[in-house]
């Protein structure tokens, strides 16, 4: 599997989340599907910005990579201020729903823009390894089980690319 192809099993995987957390009607799962959401989306936003993002920055993919940072910036926004609700809060639903407008703006962008130029710019070895690397960091935060804990630090600026 290649940089691309992970992170499209990545955006498949949160889209899936989002259509469970909406039809919980227990509080217990719909927490449990929050917390799957925030570690995955954390673990994603992770892994792009230190490999896949500094892997493929050309002149042809510059702009849309730092408007993807500013992107992830605003997700971190939101799902921060989630990680600081109980599910039952009245503001909870309206700001999930917002947290999934911003994902599926982000990954309709990436998958119709950035994707195909980096699949036409950049080497399909390249790609391997990025995925290679992506894959070794996405596995040791996976066994931490912690990911989203980070997401409040992430706030104040967009990642470099």
């Amino acid at each position: 599997m290649n940089a691309i192809e992970l992170l499209k099993s990545q955006h498949r995987k949160v889209e899936g989340l989002f259509s469970k957390i909406e039809r919980a009607r227990d509080s217990k799962k719909k927490e449990a599907y929050f917390i799957e959401i925030a570690d995955s989306l954390a673990i994603h936003a992770s892994i792009e910005e230190h490999h896949f993002y500094p892997g493929v920055k050309a002149k042809t993919t510059e702009e849309i990579l730092l408007e993807s940072v500013e992107e992830h910036l605003g997700m971190k926004r939101v799902l921060g201020d989630l990680l600081e609700l109980s599910v039952d809060d009245e503001t909870f639903d309206a700001k999930l729903k917002v947290l999934k407008d911003l994902v599926e703006h982000h990954v309709e962008e990436e998958e119709s823009s950035l994707f195909p130029k980096v699949a036409s710019a950049v080497d399909k070895a390249d790609l391997d390894d990025i995925a290679k690397a992506m894959s070794e960091e996405q596995e040791e935060l996976e066994q931490r089980g912690d990911a989203r804990e980070v997401v409040p630090s992430e706030i104040g600026k967009a990642a470099p690319i």
